[in-house]
């Protein structure tokens, strides 16, 4: 969309500047930086509405600059990489990537892809903001500003947890799939290990939730995937 911004990070200078010119011809404001360290800066400075961000980068690679992002941002992150592996898929989600390009690519397919990722996050901030908060016996979820509060005490969570419970929270009694799960919460259908990204959120999450009302359960619905049971 028009004026909005787009923050390149790749170490590769001809890599940025083709993307800066397609970017531009759509109509986004683009910045583009060369390294990791230099990206955490700007993201702060610039309040970029995405980033595309490369993975392999001397200093300070991709995952490392996505994850120091993800403590202080959720602007989404579209991973690219010339690695085309499940495991960087996953590890990409797990550390909070909103989508993953694979090199060499298609530039149009990579503004495709930032047009699809703003309109998700987009539609997921209109949708929160009347209300995006989430209320039971000792559990309080509020999406607006990632808060989590179990027995009335603030729980240190990142962002993906959040979202998932949020999300299974806001769906009472409702089971979704692992697939559906990783869809909804981290926005794109993704065909890799999604069991293990899903799995691994829910075990972290069910330590933070134990023991806090038995008037409700992150349960699992053996075969098929979880779902937040309420009882009367």
């Amino acid at each position: 969309m028009a004026n909005q911004r787009v923050m390149i990070v790749d170490d590769d200078v001809n890599i940025c500047e083709l993307l800066r010119l397609y970017f531009e011809k759509e109509g986004y404001d683009v910045v583009t930086v060369n390294d990791g360290r230099t990206a955490l800066e700007k993201v702060q400075q610039k309040e970029p509405d995405i980033i595309l961000l490369d993975i392999m980068m001397p200093e300070l690679d991709g995952w490392q600059t996505c994850r120091e992002i993800r403590k202080f941002s959720e602007v989404p992150v579209i991973m690219v990489s010339a690695k085309g592996e499940t495991f960087d898929k996953v590890l990409g989600l797990e550390l909070g990537a909103d989508d993953y390009v694979v090199k060499p690519f298609d530039t149009k397919e990579v503004v495709a892809r930032v047009k699809a990722v703003l309109r998700r996050t987009a539609g997921r901030t209109e949708a929160t903001k009347e209300d995006g908060v989430v209320e039971y016996d000792n559990l309080y979820i509020n999406i607006n500003n990632y808060e989590l509060k179990v027995c009335g005490k603030t729980i240190d969570t990142p962002a993906k947890e959040l979202e998932l419970i949020y999300h299974l929270a806001s769906n009472p009694n409702r089971v979704f799939t692992r697939d559906q799960l990783l869809d909804d919460v981290w926005g794109f259908d993704y065909f890799g290990e999604s069991s293990r990204t899903i799995d691994v959120h829910v075990k972290r999450l069910r330590e933070k939730l134990e023991g806090a009302s038995d008037k409700w359960e992150l349960k699992t619905v053996w075969s098929v995937g979880y779902k937040f049971e309420t009882k009367d």
